[in-house]
């Protein structure tokens, strides 16, 4: 995108998400579309921010977490207590993400194992 505006259609197209989803942010006001009438507009702003959303959430990040990180922005233009926010954020994030890691494999571990205990008593 270069500066340009989206509509609304456009955006869901551009990030590949539903009309809801969109609506939904713009309810928890994660994002504000200029408005003329009934149309919604999104300009680079907007943009930047759908595409930290999106990336926050795959991260595993709560849309809580994500718009009180966000707002940040707004209350500090230097940047430094967002990036500090960012920095703690994603280490929790990382080290949640561990534990699960070892969760997991302990899960397909033992899964794997009841399978092929299975299939041996089968033959």
């Amino acid at each position: 995108m270069d500066g340009a505006r989206l509509d609304f259609k456009d955006m869901c197209e551009h990030f590949n998400v539903t009309p809801r989803t969109l609506r939904h942010y713009e309810y928890i006001e994660l994002l504000a579309p200029n408005r003329e009438g009934r149309a919604r507009f999104y300009g680079p702003r907007e943009v930047a921010r759908m595409t930290l959303i999106l990336r926050g959430r795959r991260f595993g990040f709560s849309l809580e977490e994500i718009r009180q990180w966000l707002e940040l922005y707004d209350h500090d233009p230097a940047g430094e207590l967002q990036r500090n926010t960012w920095l703690a954020m994603a280490d929790r994030q990382l080290a949640e993400l561990a534990r699960r890691r070892v969760e997991l494999d302990e899960i397909i571990t033992e899964l794997q194992t009841l399978r092929d205990t299975t299939a041996a008593h089968g033959t």
